[in-house]
C-alpha cells in the first residue's frame, strides 16, 4: 500500500504542473491561431451547473491573453477543428484540474483503499487522454500555420498520435479491472508522459508561428534559415510586430531567451524547446513557478466575483424579468390585493419552528446588539407576522421580493431569488380563497406563456388521514411527509427505503403507505373513483380524511366551473414538508424540455398567524418559483430578440456639439417619448448602434439639415427616410409613436 501511495503521489505532482502548463500553451495556441475568445466567456451561472473548473480555466486564459491583439476579433475562419479546438479548452482542461484535485484530496486521507486510489487514478488517466487529443488537434493546427519546411517532418519521429493515447489507457482498464493498482498507476503515468510530449509540441509549434522565423532568422544572422526554405529576413522586414498577451508575451520571452542562448538550426531549436518544457529539465521548475506566479498575480485576475448560490443579471436579462413581474403583478392586481413589503430579515425566533426539517438552511445573521436575526426563509411567515402584529382579521395581498437559503445550488436552484407571493388571511365562504389561489397560479403561469404545466393536488388531512390509517406515529407524521415528497424525484422503492432505514418505520406500514401515494388523476374523476372505493371505505371511516374529501368535493366543482380544471392532478403523493400547511396543498410542475422542478406552490395555513400569540386567522396563499419560470423563459428567448431597454427613438447628431442633441432630445423627454441620442461624426456609427440596441426610430441631424431647420425622419425597420420641419419634431414623432 506504502509503495502505491508513493506512486500516486509522484503521478499528483506531475499531473498538477502539466495542468498548469497546458493551459499556458493553450493560450499561446489560442494566439498562434486567431482563435475566438467568446468560449472562455463563461460566468458562474450561480446554480452550479457550470463547473467551477471549467470557469478557472476560462478565466486563467483570459488573464494570459489580456491585452493581445490577435484575438480581440472574432475568429472568421469556417474551419470546424479550429473551432472545436478552441472552445472545448475550458471543459477538457477544466476536467483535468478537476481529476487532479480528486486525486489530491484522496491522497491526503490516512484510511483510504487501494479501490479509491485505483478509481481515481483512472479517472485521471481518462481526462489526461481527452487533454492530449485536444492538444493534438491543436499541434497539427499550429503546423499547418507555421510556414517552416522540416518541422512536421521532425514532429512525425516523434510518432505521438491518438492511438498511442488510448493504447495506454486500455492497458490502465485492464490493470485496474484485474486490481493490479501498480501497475494502473504505471499505464496512468505512461499516458501522463505521451501527453506532456504533445504539449510540449503544441507549445513549440504554437511559439514557431508567433516567433518562430524572427528566431531562425536572428539566430542565422539573417541569412536562410536552415531547411527553412525562404528568405526569414525579408519576411521579418514586411511582417508587422504583433502584440500578445500580457501573460503570454513573457511566456514566449523566457522561451525565446533560452533558444537563443543556445543552439543554432531548425532540429536543434526544437529539441532545446522540447528539452525545456520537459519536467525533468532543471530548468523547468524556474518556468512553472513563473507562470504560477503570472496566473496568480495578474491584476486582472482579481476580479470581484459573487458568493456561491447567487448571480448577476445582465441587461437581456433584466429585460425578461420586468416583462415577468410586470405580467405577474397584472394578474395579483386583477384579483383586487394590496401590495406588501416586509424587511429582509426578522428576529430569528420569528422564523424557528415554522419550516420543518427544512429549518436547517435558515441564514443566520450575527448577533448585532442583543437582537438574534435571521434572513427570511420565505415570504409566507413574514406576512403572517404582520397581519398577527397590526391584528388585522382580513388581509389579501401580494408580495413580490427576495428570500435566503443556505441550500446547495443546482439547475434553477439558488441561495437567494425572487419569490411572488399571493396570499388571503381571513374568514370566507368554504373553499372559497382555496379555489382563487389555485386559479391565480393559473392564470400567472398561463399569461407568462411559458409552455406545458400542471398542478398537482391534495390535502394535507387527508394525507394524515392516511399516515394514521397505515399506522404511523403521529409524531412521525411531518418526517413522514417530507420523505413522502421526494416522490417527484425518486422511486417509491427510494422513499421506502429511507422511511424504513433512516425513520424507523416497518415494511408493512410503509407497503401500505404505497398504495395510497400511487394514487393520482384527473381530480373530479378521481374523486369519484375514491370515494366508491375500497381506499375511500377506509377514508370516509376517518373523521380528517373524510373533511378533506368533502373539502375537495367543493374546491375541484369551482374549478372546473372556472374552467382551469384541465391543468390540475389529484395527487395523494403530494406532500409539501413545511409544517404550517394545514389544509389543502398544490405543487406546480413544468412538462417541457428544461427540466427545473417545481415552479409553483402552495396551500392553507389556518394556525400559523395564530401561533404569533394572537386570534386564529385562517390563511391561504401561493408563492411562484420565478427562477425557474425565467429559467424557461430565458431558454425560450434564446432565439429570439430581445431588446434589452425600451427606446423608442435615437436622435443622432452628425458632428461633436452636445447642446444640439440635448435641445432636440430634452424636447422629446419633455413629452414622455423614450428616447436616447449620439454624438458622432459618421452616421452608419448611428445606424448600426440603432440596429445593435433594436430601436425602431431615428433622428438624423448634420450640419445641412440645421442650416435648412429641417431633420431627417428614419424608420429602421425599412430604411425610409423623410424630411420634416425641425418646428414640427415633436409632433411628427408623437404621430409616428402612437400604437
Amino acid at each position: 500500500m506504502s509503495a502505491l501511495l508513493d506512486s500516486c503521489k509522484l503521478l499528483d505532482e506531475s499531473s498538477s504542473a502539466l495542468s498548469t502548463i497546458a493551459v499556458v500553451v493553450a493560450a499561446l495556441s489560442c494566439e498562434a491561431a486567431r482563435a475566438n475568445l467568446s468560449a472562455f466567456d463563461l460566468t458562474d451561472s450561480g446554480d452550479g451547473s457550470v463547473a467551477k473548473d471549467d470557469i478557472g480555466v476560462a478565466s486563467d486564459i483570459k488573464v494570459l491573453l489580456n491585452g493581445s491583439k490577435l484575438v480581440a476579433s472574432s475568429n472568421k475562419g469556417d474551419d470546424k477543428i479550429n473551432i472545436d479546438s478552441f472552445s472545448k479548452i475550458p471543459v477538457v482542461n477544466g476536467n483535468v484540474r478537476e481529476a487532479v484535485k480528486s486525486l489530491h484530496s484522496v491522497i491526503r486521507v490516512v484510511s483510504n483503499t487501494g479501490d479509491k486510489l485505483g478509481g481515481k487514478v483512472l479517472h485521471l488517466g481518462f481526462e489526461l487522454r481527452n487533454l492530449g487529443e485536444s492538444s493534438l488537434e491543436r499541434v497539427r493546427l499550429n503546423l499547418g500555420s507555421v510556414g517552416i519546411e522540416g518541422i512536421k517532418g521532425i514532429f512525425e519521429k516523434d510518432c505521438l498520435s491518438e492511438e498511442s493515447l488510448r493504447n495506454g489507457v486500455q492497458l490502465a482498464v485492464e490493470a485496474g479491472l484485474e486490481k493490479d493498482y501498480l501497475k494502473l498507476v504505471k499505464e496512468v503515468d505512461l499516458v501522463l508522459g505521451i501527453v506532456w510530449k504533445i504539449v510540449a509540441w503544441e507549445a513549440v509549434t504554437a511559439f514557431f508561428v508567433l516567433e518562430g522565423g524572427e528566431v531562425l532568422s536572428e539566430k542565422s544572422g539573417g541569412q536562410r534559415g536552415e531547411a527553412d526554405g525562404g528568405n526569414v529576413k525579408a519576411e521579418k522586414k514586411k511582417k508587422k510586430k504583433i502584440l500578445l498577451g500580457k501573460g503570454t508575451s513573457f511566456i514566449v520571452e523566457v522561451i525565446k531567451n533560452s533558444v537563443m542562448s543556445k543552439v543554432e538550426g531548425l532540429e536543434k531549436v526544437v529539441e532545446d524547446l522540447l528539452s525545456f518544457l520537459d519536467p525533468k529539465s532543471p530548468e523547468f521548475d524556474g518556468l512553472l513557478k513563473k507562470m504560477k506566479e503570472i496566473l496568480e498575480s495578474n491584476e486582472s485576475r482579481r476580479i470581484p466575483k459573487t458568493p456561491k448560490g447567487t448571480r448577476d443579471f445582465a441587461k437581456e436579462q433584466m429585460a425578461i424579468r420586468k416583462k415577468a413581474f410586470s405580467i405577474i403583478t397584472k394578474v395579483f392586481e386583477r384579483h383586487c390585493a394590496t401590495a406588501l413589503d416586509t424587511p429582509a430579515f426578522e428576529l430569528k425566533e420569528t422564523l424557528t419552528g415554522k419550516y420543518g426539517e427544512d429549518s436547517k438552511l435558515i441564514y443566520d445573521l450575527a448577533d448585532q446588539g442583543g437582537e438574534l436575526c435571521s434572513l427570511r426563509y420565505d415570504l409566507t411567515v413574514p406576512f403572517s407576522r404582520y397581519v398577527a402584529m397590526n391584528g388585522l382579521m382580513s388581509f389579501k395581498r401580494y408580495h413580490i421580493d427576495k428570500v435566503w437559503r443556505r441550500d446547495n445550488p443546482s439547475k434553477g436552484r439558488y441561495r437567494e431569488f425572487y419569490q411572488c407571493d399571493f396570499d388571503i388571511a381571513g374568514q370566507y365562504e368554504k373553499m372559497g380563497p382555496d379555489f382563487e389561489v389555485v386559479r391565480i397560479l393559473s392564470e400567472v403561469l398561463n399569461s407568462l406563456n411559458i409552455g406545458d404545466y400542471e398542478i398537482k393536488l391534495n390535502h394535507r388531512k387527508l394525507l394524515d388521514g392516511v399516515l394514521e390509517i397505515c399506522g404511523v406515529p403521529p409524531a412521525k407524521f411531518r418526517t413522514i411527509c417530507s420523505s413522502i415528497d421526494k416522490l417527484d424525484k425518486q422511486s417509491f422503492e427510494q422513499v421506502k427505503k429511507e422511511m424504513v432505514e433512516e425513520k424507523g418505520l416497518s415494511v408493512e406500514t410503509a407497503d401500505k403507505i404505497g398504495t395510497f401515494v400511487k394514487i393520482r388523476g384527473p381530480p373530479l374523476e378521481l374523486l369519484s373513483k375514491i370515494m366508491g372505493g375500497s381506499e375511500g371505505t377506509e377514508l370516509l371511516k376517518h373523521n380528517a380524511s373524510k373533511e378533506a374529501l368533502g373539502d375537495l368535493s367543493v374546491l375541484f366543482e369551482a374549478l372546473d366551473k372556472s374552467r382551469c380544471i384541465d391543468k390540475v392532478v389529484f395527487d395523494l403523493s403530494l406532500a409539501r414538508g413545511l409544517d404550517y400547511y394545514t389544509g389543502v396543498i398544490f405543487e406546480a410542475a413544468f412538462k417541457g424540455g428544461v427540466q427545473v422542478g417545481s415552479i409553483g406552490a402552495g396551500g392553507r395555513y389556518d394556525n400559523l398567524i395564530g401561533n404569533f400569540g394572537t386570534k386564529q386567522v385562517p390563511a391561504v396563499g401561493m408563492s411562484l418559483g420565478i427562477e425557474r419560470v425565467l429559467t424557461i423563459m430565458e431558454e425560450k428567448a434564446q432565439n429570439q430578440a430581445v431588446r434589452a431597454t425600451e427606446t423608442q427613438l435615437l436622435v443622432a447628431v452628425l458632428g461633436d456639439k452636445l447642446s444640439i442633441a440635448a435641445e432636440l432630445v430634452s424636447e422629446l423627454w419633455d413629452v414622455d417619448v423614450k428616447a436616447e441620442y449620439k454624438v458622432h461624426k459618421k452616421v452608419m456609427k448611428h445606424i448600426e448602434y440603432a440596429i445593435n440596441s433594436k430601436i425602431p426610430w431615428m433622428i438624423i441631424v448634420g450640419e445641412r439639415e440645421l442650416n435648412e431647420g429641417i431633420v431627417k425622419l428614419k424608420n429602421i425597420e425599412t430604411t425610409e427616410e423623410e424630411v420634416i420641419p425641425r418646428s414640427k419634431l415633436v409632433e411628427e414623432v408623437q404621430q409616428r409613436l402612437k400604437p
